[in-house]
């Protein structure tokens, strides 16, 4: 993974940048890559690379003639294309290698907006546009915050959890060499912050980010790399809520996968914000209606406790969010936490992890959800 935030280089610098690493990580030749497949979501809108981003921006990266398969899921492109990958490999293809890149900072703060707004469904967006997020811009943020008001007036959840689940995503983020924010926060501080949709303050919120991750999928055994026990996607149709299909996604992962929340180690956690966190901690299943949040103020979700630690690299929130390449990000920090490489952040004695990628919202639905579960070999 490279580092997160606002960055120098363009996508191409930083595809070439993790491909590098994952395969040199991997020990794996380019020779023997069977597939690439690159996840992007804002290339088209803000690069001025709408067709072949994937060869366009690896090209002189000196990956040879692999096939390159170019994905586009919005926010969860990353796990879409780590899916693809891992049935590639299923299928006997040799190594293949997924890499996700983003690149949103370009000077054009609602360019930015206007692309991560194409994860809505077109006939959608001018209503949507014209009712929520109005004050920030962002209908995203809008539902988002819209999700935050519920939680507090039916679901028992308080500003202070809120905030003390901002405080938390930080502490673990200034442990990440890699996150974009850095920097410890207080609760005051994160109360205290500007707002950007009632009740959510810029503290509590992930911003627009620019980084790559990329990593190498095998068939063959290789010493301390983990194994996916389970991969599992889905695309809303509009027939359920966007936490109800969270909820029907886990259970389905769950089954898969042979165990349930109380078995995983850590959690990859989509918090696009820190009151989404607490939100889909209880629609996943790992806290009843009500509970994540007292769990988050306890220190039950940190590092150090006995239960599931989650988002140790410090999540969308201080990680960072560059959209296609989020998914990836999410299971590079499983594979280190698995491998025990994750330094002052490690979880101790992780053996089983979990990577939850959203994104899009259709009809009020999940546009797109993967869930991966990654086991210690």
């Amino acid at each position: 993974m490279t580092p997160q935030g606002r960055l120098s280089q363009g996508p191409a610098e930083l595809a070439r940048a993790a491909a590098h690493e994952a395969l040199a990580d991997a020990g794996v030749e380019v020779e023997r890559l069977s597939l690439v497949v690159v996840s992007n979501a804002l290339g088209g809108l803000l690069c001025d690379q709408e067709c072949v981003r994937g060869q366009s921006w690896l090209h002189r990266a000196g990956l040879g003639t692999a096939h390159v398969v170019n994905v586009d899921n919005g926010c969860a492109g990353g796990a879409t294309a780590l899916h693809l990958g891992q049935l590639a490999v299923r299928a006997g293809g040799g190594p293949v290698l997924v890499l996700g890149v983003e690149k949103m900072w370009t000077g054009d703060r609602a360019a930015t907006l206007n692309g991560i707004e194409n994860c809505l469904a077109a006939d959608e967006r001018p209503s949507l546009r014209a009712t929520t997020g109005l004050r920030s811009g962002s209908v995203f943020m809008g539902f988002n915050s819209e999700w935050a008001r519920h939680q507090l007036a039916d679901r028992g959840h308080t500003l202070d959890e809120l905030a003390a689940t901002a405080v938390k995503a930080r502490r673990h983020g200034a442990l990440n060499p890699l996150a974009q924010h850095r920097q410890e926060v207080t609760a005051e501080e994160v109360l205290g912050s500007p707002p950007v949709e009632p009740p959510l303050t810029r503290l509590m919120c992930s911003s627009f980010t620019d980084g790559a991750a990329a990593v190498v999928l095998s068939s063959e055994p290789v010493p301390s790399a983990p194994r996916i026990r389970a991969s599992v996607v889905r695309s809303g149709d509009g027939s359920s809520d966007y936490h109800s299909r969270l909820t029907e996604l886990a259970k389905a992962t769950w089954d898969v996968a042979a165990i349930g929340p109380q078995d995983v180690d850590v959690l990859e956690l989509h918090d696009a914000t820190s009151a989404e966190e607490l939100y889909a901690l209880e629609s996943l299943g790992f806290f009843d209606e009500g509970e994540a949040g007292r769990a988050t103020v306890s220190g039950a979700t940190s590092l150090g406790t006995d239960g599931v630690v989650v988002n140790p690299s410090g999540g969308l929130v201080a990680r960072g969010h560059p959209l296609g390449a989020t998914g990836i990000c999410q299971v590079v920090e499983l594979v280190h936490q698995l491998r025990g490489s994750a330094g002052p952040r490690q979880v101790d004695d992780a053996a089983l992890g979990v990577a939850v990628n959203t994104g899009g919202i259709i009809s009020g639905d999940v546009a797109a959800i993967g869930v991966h579960v990654l086991e210690r070999t």
